[in-house]
Parts: structure tokens; sequence; C-alpha cells
């Protein structure tokens, strides 16, 4: 073995040594500050060199003069390299108790996070993260909130159109056992009316609850979409010449869709018979179809007077009605109970399409469904 490799491997096994001990002590201060783990990877790199420094010496031929200084060397380098280690520990456990803050202030739902531009990068990274982390819960947060405050409305609101028509059949039933009826026949007539009304109330909370749940049956076929238009007004034509709004459509020739036919009907059936009830007298609803920005679009514009900006974004809560009121009308129970908006973003939802609400320059509003385009 030549003197290089000698040297080499002597303080190389010296170097070994103390980095063993480094790692054992390192183990003994896993659990204490970050400084202390920084100062002792400055003794162990220093504590290495002077290891092999004083190893390689007593094979060689060095003075006791040459020796002392490059220790005094080796030990000064040492304690620089240690304050240097301390300094940058002290720095980087400030930036860890700014981040342990902005981590307090995301669980606790505190001030905004401000993105930090000091620190090491890593640490920056986290802050930006952690900003868009407190305002993603903060997003959950209010829709949770939104979610909840509908769930009591909806419990609410139920309750009341349920506890109405029990009244009336109470009050019904009750002239009826007692022979105290005028008409029998007509009174007859309002008890199946209303059990009709509440059938259909209970009817459309199961669906709203299979759609919640996704299990809502599906069964997409390709189908025309003027078809379909035309159904709906049909369907809603009555109803809206009695009140005195006129209703038509435009759908794009030979435009097909693949959906359930009886998801959309009920989605057409809702939009429509919303738009109708809130257009006053005079006004006009109008269905619109055809294909945009890849997507095949289904709009309902109406002439409601426009929503207003605070409620765009609860239009399709669950019990949302815009109203307080809650008197019976044509349409049933998912027009009082605040079902039918949110039943249609449900349904549309689940045939991956999107629905949304905006407000017209005209003095009203559009209902726009996007749906995807056929395979």
């Amino acid at each position: 073995m030549n003197d290089k490799t000698e040297i080499l491997v002597v303080a190389a096994a010296a170097a070994a040594a103390v980095g063993v001990g480094g790692l054992g002590a390192g183990y003994l201060l896993r659990r204490r500050s970050l400084r202390w783990q920084l100062a002792l990877v400055a003794v162990v790199a220093i504590g290495s060199v002077l290891a092999g420094i004083l190893a390689v010496s007593q094979r060689m031929l060095i003075s006791e003069h040459d020796l002392g200084v490059v220790t005094l060397v080796t030990v000064g380098a040492a304690v620089i390299a240690l304050v240097v280690a301390l300094a940058l520990s002290a720095a980087l456990t400030r930036f860890s108790a700014a981040l342990r803050a902005d981590v307090r202030r995301v669980g606790d739902g505190g001030p905004p996070v401000a993105a930090t531009t000091s620190g090491p990068a890593e640490f920056r990274a986290l802050g930006l993260e952690l900003g868009e982390m407190q305002a993603r819960l903060a997003e959950s947060r209010a829709r949770e909130a939104r979610v909840e405050t509908a769930r009591r409305e909806l419990v609410s609101w139920v309750s009341h159109d349920l506890r109405t028509p029990l009244a009336g059949l109470r009050a019904m039933t009750e002239a009826l056992e007692d022979g105290v009826a005028p008409d029998p026949s007509r009174y007859h007539h309002q008890i199946r009316l209303e059990v009709d009304r509440m059938s259909r109330m209970v009817d459309d909370l199961f669906e709203l609850s299979r759609i919640h749940a996704g299990v809502l049956p599906m069964a997409p076929q390709p189908l025309p979409l003027d078809d379909l238009v035309s159904e709906a007004i049909a369907a809603a034509e009555p109803v809206a010449r009695s009140q005195g709004v006129r209703l038509g459509g435009n759908v794009e020739p030979g435009l097909v869709v693949n959906v359930d036919p009886a998801g959309l009907t009920r989605v057409l059936a809702n939009l429509v018979a919303n738009a109708v009830r809130h257009t006053p007298e005079g006004g006009a609803v109008h269905i619109n179809a055809g294909v945009a920005d890849g997507a095949v679009e289904l709009s309902v514009s109406d002439g409601c007077g426009g929503i207003a900006q605070a409620d765009l974004d609860r239009v399709f809560d669950i019990a949302w009605t815009g109203s307080s009121a809650r008197t019976p009308d044509l349409w049933g129970a998912d027009a009082r109970a605040g079902l039918g908006l949110a039943i249609v973003k449900g349904i549309v939802e689940a045939h991956e399409g999107e629905v949304s609400v905006h407000n017209l320059d005209t003095a009203g509003c559009r209902f726009l469904v996007r749906l995807p385009l056929p395979v």
C-alpha cells in the first residue's frame, strides 16, 4: 500500500468513527430543537477532519509544533462553523415558528395566511400551500354552513308544508265522520288532491336522497332533444296560458343527446315550471337548445325580474325558494318546498353536466344546462 492510499484509509476510518458517534448523538437528539441538529452537523464535520489529521499524524513524522498548529487551525474552524450553524439554526427555528403560527391560524379559521418572501425556498413553498389550503378550508366551511342552513330550512318548511294539508285532511275527515259535510263528494276529491300533493313531496325527498347518495338510477340513451323540449312545452302550456305567459322554444335541428329520458324530462319540467311561476302576466318563457363550446347547451329564459346578486349562489340549494311565501300553487310540492332546482342540479351532475343561472338585461334570468356531446 503506498503512502497516499494509507493516508486515505486512515483518515476515512477516523472520520467514519466520528460519523458513527455523530449518528448516535443525532438519535439521542432527534426530539430536540432543529438548532441542536445543525450544531451537531457542524461538530461532526469538523470533528471528522480533526480526527483524520490526528490519526494520520500518528503514522507520519510530524513535529509537535506542526501538529499543534494544524490542531489550532482546525479548532478555530470548528468554532466558526459552530457559530454559523447556530446562527442558521436560529433563523430556521424562527421560520419554523412562523409556519407553526400560520398552521394554527389555518386550523382556527383566523386571518388569511400571507405568502412569506423570506426563508428557504421549501418554507416559502409550504407557506403558499398553507394559504391555498386555508382558502379551500374557508370555502368548505362556507359550503358546509350553507348545507346546514338549507337542511334546517328544509326540515322547517317541509314540516310546514305537511302540517297544512294534514290539518285540512283532519278537518274534512271529521266533517265526513260527523255527517256535517255539505258536499261529501267534493270533500273526497279534495282529500285525494291533498294526498297526491303530499305523495309528490315524499317522492321528491326520496329522489333527492338518492341523488345525494349517488344511487340515482340512470339509463342513458340517444334521444332527439327537440322531442323532449316539445313534450315539456306541451305539458306546461295549459298552466302558462292560464297565467297569461307565452311559452316557446327553439332547438337546433337534428340535435341528439345521450341522456336518461325520465331524468332530463324532470329537469326540463322543473326549469319550465320555475320560469312560468315567476314570470308575470304578459311575459314570455323561451327554451333554446344548441351546441356551443363542445357541449350541448339547453337554456330556459324567463321574465322573473332577475335574482338578487346575493341569492345567485343559493338558487340550487335545498329548500331555497327566493321567497318566504308558503302558499300552495299549481306546480305541487317541489315548487313550494324548494326542491325543484336542487333536483335539477343533482340530475344534471349525474349526467356529468353542469347547470348555472345568471340575470339577463331584459329583467329576467336564464338557466343554462350544459351536457356532454354524445360519443
